[in-house]
């Protein structure tokens, strides 16, 4: 019995102390907790970074000192002097490699292409006869593409050659090349001399053929080569005549081979004019236009422009 009452005298005086130690520090649990988080207040993140900034006692900046700054920026200015002095050196030797007037390897480049004028906004050519205004931007753009081929111009900028050969100049690289005339006239009713309107407002059109230009190509190996129109797909019948000029509607030899656009300053390309006086009116007539000699590829399904073109007409009252 005496035990008993001992036991709970300790108890409850343990439990006195305990509320003696709460109202004693009743902010104890509330600090006790942040203590063991370590949160920190927005102010304690804010002088933080101030002091990263910049730390007045230790002179730092972003935690390095102004001689630590010093190192690592020369460090990185030789660094990137070296590589950049590297790649410098690296394309300087490239280019020693190169010539600016001819390409190093020509072994892969195909037959010429060709294309026609007057292009405008595709390859279909339509107007009406009766319409000036549709058929009047393909005469001004014929006679802006021919106003280098004007016969004044031919004659006071490049010679005349022999035709039937190639015109093979010799010399350096660098030594600026002789041109062959190549005369709008040569191109008779297609030259827009005597027809200002190279047949458009009679509903005979006037077409251009022209060449790619590769350096050092010679086309048709010692022949010239020769331009062929007919209907694509459809009626044969709906393209009944054709006529080409200069003469049997071939590229002359003389004009053969091209040097490049540094040495080659005046050469202006030979021209094929295509005059087709006979095409069926109101209706779509797909033409394909193209190139016959030795060494040319005119089949190639792949590409349409690669010694050929083709083109639609469509001509109305």
């Amino acid at each position: 019995m005496e035990a008993a009452i001992i036991c709970n005298l300790r108890v409850h005086g343990q439990g006195e102390n305990k509320h003696e130690e709460k109202v004693q520090d009743p902010d104890r649990e509330k600090h006790e907790p942040k203590a063991d988080m370590g949160s920190k207040t927005w102010a304690d993140l804010a002088g933080e970074m101030k002091i990263f900034l910049w730390n007045p006692e230790e002179r730092t900046c972003l935690g390095r000192t102004a001689k630590s700054w010093g190192l690592i920026l020369l460090f990185y200015f030789i660094f990137y002097t070296c590589l950049a002095g590297m790649f410098a050196f690296c394309l300087y030797v490239m280019l020693l490699t190169l010539s600016p007037y001819t390409p190093r390897y020509r072994d892969r480049v195909s037959p010429p292409g060709v294309m026609i004028r007057p292009y405008l906004n595709g390859f279909t050519i339509a107007f009406n006869v009766s319409q000036p205004n549709t058929w009047q931007p393909y005469v001004d753009s014929m006679h802006h593409f021919l106003a280098a081929y004007d016969d004044k111009v031919q004659e006071e900028k490049n010679i005349e050659c022999v035709p039937g050969q190639y015109f093979i100049q010799g010399g350096s690289d660098s030594e600026e090349k002789k041109a062959c005339q190549f005369k709008r006239s040569l191109l008779q009713n297609c030259s827009g001399i005597q027809d200002p309107t190279f047949g458009y407002s009679r509903g005979q059109p006037c077409i251009l053929l022209k060449m790619n230009r590769i350096i050092g190509y010679r086309p048709g190996a010692g022949v010239p080569v020769s331009v062929e129109c007919k209907v694509q797909k459809g009626n044969e019948s709906h393209l009944r005549s054709v006529d080409f000029y200069p003469g049997n509607g071939t590229f002359d030899l003389m004009y053969y081979p091209y040097y490049g656009k540094f040495t080659h300053v005046n050469y202006t390309s030979p021209l094929v004019a295509m005059h087709f006086t006979d095409v069926q009116r109101n209706h779509l007539v797909p033409i394909q236009c193209s190139l016959h000699g030795k060494g040319i590829i005119n089949d190639l399904n792949s590409d349409r422009f690669l010694g050929r073109i083709i083109f639609t007409l469509s001509i109305g009252k």
